[in-house]
């Protein structure tokens, strides 16, 4: 499938064919959802956690005799059912990181790319450079081409200008082509990549 190429001011300079294996994908919900849900498992930090009877501080003396006392028979003060005693089966510091089958994440990515291009949000721009770090000329030329909220991917590098000057713009994100993954792809409204991710990302997505 061919798709247009434009330059950040919004004129056509040329066409770019598009690989129907990488964005021609049907789209699957439950890929999708399996690809963010491993991704987002894999950042939460998973530090918190509470004190155990073992850990808790305090006496490790029998309360009372065994009988006799009428209450019923206890072994230690730091057990959970005392005030100050320790916690049962709470958070215990782990990773909560899983694994997916490198297949199930390629196809995820295919997946993402070719929603974008079904839903029209897919822009393919010439590059991404910038003769000058300035926002307000970025913000300028982002207002005329109406995207919204975009993730930009680019090549193997993303311009320093360009990257600076994009920093303060609220609901626009840069990646390198390297970078790309599923749910920044599916957070923002529109994605936009420059042809040098296109030709990459379709050599590792084949």
């Amino acid at each position: 499938m061919k798709a247009p190429v434009i330059s950040l001011d919004n004129k056509q300079v040329g066409d770019i064919e598009l690989d129907e294996a990488v964005f021609g994908v049907p789209v699957r919900a439950d890929i999708l959802a399996r690809a963010v849900n491993w991704q987002l498992a894999k950042r939460q930090r998973g530090t918190h956690k509470v004190k155990e009877r073992t850990e808790v501080s305090g006496t490790g003396k029998k309360p009372y005799k065994q009988k006799g006392t009428g209450h019923a028979r206890q072994g230690s003060l730091r057990s959970p059912q005392f005030r100050g005693g320790g916690v049962v089966f709470g958070p215990r510091v782990r990773s909560h990181a899983f694994s997916l089958p490198k297949k199930v994440r390629k196809l995820a990515m295919c997946t993402a790319l070719s929603a974008k291009q079904a839903d029209g949000k897919l822009i393919v721009v010439e590059e991404a450079t910038l003769k000058n770090a300035k926002t307000s000329e970025l913000a300028k030329r982002l207002g005329k081409l109406g995207w919204g909220t975009t993730l930009l991917i680019d090549g193997a590098q993303v311009d320093a200008n360009f990257a600076r000057a994009v920093r303060n713009l609220i609901g626009i994100d840069v990646l390198p082509q390297i970078g790309a993954n599923v749910y920044d792809i599916l957070r923002r409204e529109t994605l936009v990549l420059t042809k040098d991710a296109v030709q990459q990302l379709q050599e590792r997505l084949k």
